[in-house]
């Protein structure tokens, strides 16, 4: 098989020619990403999709980021892409401006500011980029005058505010692929965090910052991380708050996914235990730090912890045991339509995984646009099936991907 003959989107191909290019063979790559000779083999050929943590792994062994397999951000190909993708310039020079006293910019009061942040939290929720990175910009400029003319509780109370805006800003740039942006919104996210004095928003930085690490295939340093960060929050759990419950178990879910990655199943299912336990402690449709652990989320996460490593039929399983409630943000159910479609796919039943692909496309349809793991699942359904569908090949061409 010629690189010509591999899917034209697909992960596959990049990781083959990045190899190729360095003198690596498959088995030297299979061995330095810590990972299967099959699965690179199968990867390469187009016939299983390119996990997160296999593309992450690849990357660091070839010396290259994440995002030259992924080509993130994607081209702008239509009008909708290019509405979506036109909010990035604004937003970058506010995250750069974010030490600076804006100019002309006189901010509303603190319930007008408030409002506004729960607003930008609810489109980030449902996944509405577009909006969302029109509006967040021009918040946080509000935010961070605010900042400069209040003190005292007032002021910790707008830091903890610039914070939760600062995390939607993050969620426009990493669903578009802007990985560089994205990190430097958790880092102002960190920052503003600290200056609010919320041991809460802090711990909530630390599940951003375990995000940054896992993405980088720093899995161990994710759990080492991610530990202490749990330590911090002792004192809280004790006492019985409610949030404490809810952020400890979200660092828990975190913690599943760096161990997953890291290939280490029975860690993965204590802290996955461990998170279901917490969740009994916090009230159904709860959203602390805009995290919206509960229940019906780490059930989700469950499904997607399975698929992490590739238990298809577990996954499949544990989808069946569950029913997500209305009050579930549809980001989250998007995510869940996409990581099931991964696991219909390993399971061998490539009509359903197409089948969550298009629910999750009803549900969140700019995250599923642009998700590297739709991506994938689209292409490898193509590979297994060279009849392509006109259903398969429809959703292809909404989603700007090349089967």
């Amino acid at each position: 098989m010629s690189i010509d003959d591999l899917p034209r989107d697909g992960i596959g191909r990049r990781v083959r020619a990045a190899r190729k290019l360095v003198g690596m063979t498959q088995d030297q790559l299979a061995q330095r990403a810590h990972v299967s000779l099959s699965l690179v083999k199968q990867v390469e050929q187009g016939k299983t999709p390119a996990s997160a943590g296999f593309t992450a792994a690849a990357a660091q062994a070839l010396g290259i980021a994440h995002t030259d397999l992924t080509e993130q951000p994607y081209p702008i190909q239509d009008r909708d892409s290019h509405r979506v993708h036109s909010v990035i310039p604004a937003l970058r020079r506010e995250i750069a401006s974010y030490l600076l006293p804006p100019e002309d910019v006189i901010p509303r009061s603190m319930p007008e500011l408030e409002q506004s942040v729960q607003h930008v939290s609810k489109l980030r929720h449902s996944v509405v980029l577009d909006e969302l990175g029109v509006e967040v910009p021009g918040l946080l400029a509000e935010l961070r005058a605010k900042t400069y003319i209040s003190n005292g509780r007032e002021q910790e109370r707008t830091f903890g505010l610039l914070a939760e805006a600062y995390a939607a800003a993050g969620q426009v740039a990493y669903k578009l692929g802007y990985v560089d942006l994205s990190s430097l919104t958790t880092e102002r996210f960190e920052w503003a965090a600290e200056k609010s004095g919320d041991p809460l928003a802090m711990a909530a930085g630390a599940f951003y910052r375990a995000g940054e690490l896992i993405n980088s295939a720093e899995w161990r340093g994710a759990l080492t991380y991610l530990e202490h960060a749990r330590a911090q929050l002792d004192g809280q759990l004790r006492g019985g708050e409610e949030a404490a419950h809810a952020l400890y178990g979200a660092l828990h879910l975190k913690s599943g996914l760096a161990a997953a990655r890291a290939g280490d199943t029975d860690t993965s299912e204590g802290h996955l235990g461990e998170a279901r336990q917490l969740a009994t402690h916090v009230t159904p449709g709860s959203d602390y730090c805009r995290l919206a652990f509960d229940r019906d989320n780490v059930a989700i996460w469950s499904v997607g912890l399975a698929v992490e490593r590739r238990d298809g039929t577990e996954a499949v399983k544990r989808a069946s045991e569950m029913q997500i409630s209305p009050t579930t943000p549809g980001e989250r159910v998007g995510h869940h339509w996409i990581d099931l479609a991964r696991g219909f796919q390993l399971h061998g039943d490539r009509a359903r995984s197409l089948q969550a692909l298009q629910l999750a496309r009803q549900v969140s349809p700019q995250q599923t646009r642009y998700h590297p793991h739709v991506r994938e699942t689209v292409i490898t359904l193509a590979e297994q099936d060279r009849r392509r569908s006109e259903t398969l090949a429809g959703f292809a061409r909404w989603a700007n991907i090349k089967i």
